[in-house]
């Protein structure tokens, strides 16, 4: 599972450029890419409504089944995403959302039960990872230590270096209907915005000229330690 990070780079590249960073005081309100410029790269506009929560190798779920109580199991998602069912046994959990994994597993069970009912349920979120790129001293994925926000997760990152652009970081975040949105936040110490994180979220701090981005954009591809990769063309990608 591989995360294309020249893809990222390269769209983050063309969304800061398209945005120009229009303030209030010393907050940088929220910016979206035009859509018109970089079609390959859409960007919806940012919204903060949670969307539906989508299951996550390390998730632990209870499948139960009120009419055939010996089926019913309490299991964790693996790293590939699945499941272990009797009578069915992988099922693909990971990038579902509880309702859309019960109606994957009822349409499984519809061959060998009459009209089973499935039930889902979240037990425990498994662990809550952000990626930190660009210009700071560690980049990578990390798990977050519960509530944290975008300024917190690069300090986990080791800090900016001196040649970051921090009032114009970019984030990246899954919104409703799973279509990326992007907005251009200030990290800057004790100056920046406080902007609570979710899991999945990209944060890449730019450095002080979009020339130098571009230039690095093209050479950068690595892998990133994660199950299921982001991409910015909706969901996760697994490879």
């Amino acid at each position: 599972m591989i995360l294309d990070r020249r893809l990222v780079l390269m769209a983050l590249a063309a969304g800061l450029s398209g945005c120009a960073g229009s303030r209030t005081g010393d907050a940088y309100a929220t910016q979206t890419v035009p859509a018109d410029q970089f079609p390959d790269v859409p960007f919806a506009d940012w919204t903060d409504v949670e969307p539906e929560y989508l299951l996550y190798p390390g998730d632990e779920i209870e499948v139960a089944l009120p009419t055939a109580t010996e089926l019913t199991r309490q299991l964790r998602v693996g790293p590939d995403g699945r499941v272990s069912l009797p009578l069915l046994g992988h099922v693909m959990a990971a990038d579902r959302t509880l309702s859309q994994l019960e109606a994957d597993i009822s349409a499984g069970y519809a061959s060998q039960l009459r009209r089973p009912e499935v039930e889902v349920t979240l037990r425990l979120a498994g662990p809550l990872k952000v990626w930190v790129d660009g210009e700071v001293r560690n980049p990578g994925v990390f798990d977050m230590p519960g509530d944290i926000d975008a300024y917190q997760a690069v300090v986990m990152a080791g800090g900016v270096l001196p040649s970051a652009k921090a009032e114009q970081a970019a984030l990246i975040r899954r919104g409703p209907g799973n279509v990326r949105m992007m907005r251009v936040v200030d990290l800057r110490p004790r100056q920046g915005q406080l902007v609570a994180l979710r899991r999945g979220d990209i944060i890449f701090i730019p450095r002080t000229t979009l020339g130098e981005l571009a230039a690095f954009f093209t050479q950068v591809r690595a892998a990133l330690p994660i199950g299921f990769s982001y991409s910015l063309n909706g969901g996760y990608a697994s490879t």
